[in-house]
């Protein structure tokens, strides 16, 4: 007893289900008719001239953008940040560029030595240069700013500058460049500040005044660089400035004046910027300041193994909690400031750092995949093949942007490129899709077949035969041009309804019936219908022989017709002088006789076929 209850539950769930189901695609079906049958109102009056049209307005977007916004700029930034942080591999770097980071254990060590916490005396900084330089580093770069004297330490002070002075320039200061507001109050010009070189020597004669903010010492004054950055619109940090513009003139960062240093090469000689290679995970080596003035290992992880620091180069930095300028990048919301010194310094040293291409490649990609993708749909090319081919060289893009990425350090922005022609695609596919609906007859896009107010059909199975003797290629050649100029004429309007594919493209009868074409005219009158038809395949056999496609070259297209009342009504009794669609349609399938389509069609539609109540061909007048 319960067993059937529950029997019956199920099939009252199951039965509200088919309901729902049924309910809901008709109710859809008058949606989607909605925008469907007018868009085919819109395709048949431009044709295939949508695409060109299309085409022209795409390409005079990306030269408008080119010009003004710069809107895949913009995106490039974001998509740089999720495919950096995809990479499958992340490079590691050199080695030889080192943080050396005043971090909170170190404080707590000088305020154990009885040297008080932060800041700390200038004699304490010249020790811990001065443990630097005894470990071998062939530079370092202080990014701590000492701008004025210390009154109460003045031996701290001298003991800071002599570091500096025998230095020889291996030991770089910060400085920091002030709001461009306070520049015409400020005694200092262009020329003066350490580093500076002309952008144009033509005009170095125009020496413009600029607030910056130097070291309070002479030597660690003429050895000090900028460390101020600049943020993407969306505040996260991506490429670090090696310059910093005034007028005609540049001033150095501090990334920049090491690796000049070390390099022997001019600051002038080094790129506006450089793009890091940022990495997650493989940080660069770091050291604590306690561990160089103690000596010995005080802050240390257990088993750690301090970095080498014999030829290498060492930034010194804030990394404590409250002193640290941290700085949004693509890897991390908070890297200390230093680090992002280190990293610059490194890409500069060991070339690691990304290329990046000229902005204007990723337009004219973009530029030339719309070009391509409107080409390929104006051709009337089959949407499963332009589907596969999108897909394809998008994904080997993708992969070579990511390999690129990876292993050569080359950041190529096609994604941002692939989303934009993703969009003209889409819209392309979309209105193929209108096109194609109305040539094979969807309900959706063109008025359903009524047997009553059309009951005449003529049916023509059309039959491509290759040229014999002809190369297999050329052959395939032929057939597919042939297909693509069917499917190009029936796809820009007509009468006729196009049966393309007889069975699925990958099932195991496709090869055997792959050759084989329907079209369908429907009319309320024998005459008017087959006029009907006849002149559209006269307009085919033109479209055919008017492109570089002949049918004398390649092959004969032959064709057999059927034509006939159509009564599908099974309670109907004038079968006698109707037919049902099912028997046209065999007849049509097992027809014999085959004619060749030429330029005019009319001795070939006369006579046609009739199907009689006996399933018997008869020859009748046209």
């Amino acid at each position: 007893m319960a067993r059937r209850q529950v029997r019956a539950a199920q099939q009252s769930v199951d039965t509200l289900m088919a309901s729902l189901a049924v309910w809901f695609m008709e109710a859809w079906t008058v949606v989607e008719r909605g925008w469907r049958r007018p868009l085919t109102r819109v395709a048949l009056r431009l044709k295939f001239a949508f695409y060109p049209l299309l085409a022209c307005a795409a390409l005079g977007w990306l030269g408008w953008d080119w010009s003004h916004d710069r809107s895949l700029d913009a995106a490039e930034d974001s998509i740089f940040d999720t495919a950096i942080q995809w990479r499958p591999v992340e490079p590691r770097p050199s080695g030889q560029t080192v943080v050396v980071e005043i971090d909170d254990c170190s404080i707590e060590w000088t305020r154990a030595q009885g040297l008080g916490g932060w800041p700390w005396p200038r004699q304490v900084h010249a020790n811990l240069l001065d443990a630097l330089d005894r470990s071998g580093v062939r530079a370092v770069g202080v990014d701590v700013m000492f701008l004025d004297p210390d009154n109460d330490d003045p031996a701290g002070d001298a003991m800071l500058e002599a570091v500096a002075e025998g230095g020889n320039g291996r030991f770089v200061f910060a400085a920091s460049r002030q709001d461009p507001a306070f520049d015409a109050g400020s005694p200092l010009r262009a020329s003066r500040i350490p580093g500076a070189f002309a952008l144009d020597p033509a005009a170095a004669a125009a020496d413009p005044a600029v607030a910056v903010y130097l070291p309070f010492a002479a030597a660690m004054a003429r050895h000090s660089a900028l460390t101020n950055v600049s943020r993407s619109q969306d505040g996260v940090l991506r490429d670090v400035p090696l310059r910093e513009p005034v007028g005609h003139w540049a001033l150095p960062t501090l990334p920049a004046r090491l690796a000049a240093g070390v390099r022997g090469v001019s600051p002038a000689s080094l790129p506006p910027h450089v793009r890091v290679n940022w990495r997650k995970h493989s940080r660069v080596p770091f050291v604590s300041a306690a561990d160089l003035l103690a000596g010995t290992p005080v802050c240390v992880a257990p088993g750690a193994a301090p970095p080498v620091l014999r030829g290498a180069v060492a930034l010194v930095g804030y990394t404590a909690a409250g002193l640290s300028d941290s700085k949004p990048t693509p890897v991390d919301a908070s890297m200390p400031g230093v680090e992002v010194w280190a990293e610059a310094t490194d890409a500069l040293l060991h070339d690691n750092a990304i290329w990046m291409p000229p902005t204007v490649l990723k337009y004219l990609l973009a530029a030339l995949l719309v070009a391509l993708t409107c080409y390929a749909f104006w051709r009337g090319e089959p949407h499963e093949d332009v589907d596969g081919v999108f897909v394809a060289s998008n994904l080997v893009l993708l992969g070579c942007a990511f390999i690129g990425l990876t292993f050569f350090g080359i950041f190529l922005d096609i994604f941002a490129s692939i989303g934009f022609v993703s969009l003209c695609f889409g819209l392309c596919r979309l209105y193929a899709a209108v096109q194609r609906g109305r040539a094979v007859g969807n309900n959706d896009y063109r008025a359903e077949y009524d047997p009553r107010r059309h009951p005449w059909m003529v049916m023509a199975r059309l039959r491509f035969v290759r040229a014999p003797g002809l190369a297999p290629f050329a052959a395939m050649r032929g057939k597919r041009e042939y297909r693509r100029l069917l499917r190009r004429r029936l796809y820009a309007g007509g009468d006729a309804v196009m049966i393309e594919g007889i069975v699925e493209r990958k099932s195991w009868l496709h090869d055997i019936l792959d050759d084989l074409v329907l079209l369908v005219w429907t009319g309320s009158e024998r005459v008017a219908t087959l006029e009907t038809a006849k002149r559209e395949l006269d307009a085919l056999h033109h479209d055919l022989n008017a492109d570089e496609l002949t049918l004398d070259e390649h092959g004969r297209v032959l064709v057999s017709f059927s034509v006939a009342e159509i009564d599908d009504d099974d309670d109907s009794d004038r079968l006698g002088e109707r037919v049902r669609l099912r028997e046209l349609l065999g007849q049509d399938l097992n027809a014999r006789d085959e004619f060749p389509l030429q330029a005019d069609n009319r001795e070939v539609l006369d006579p046609v076929h009739t199907l009689d109540l006996d399933d018997t061909m008869k020859e009748t007048d046209a």
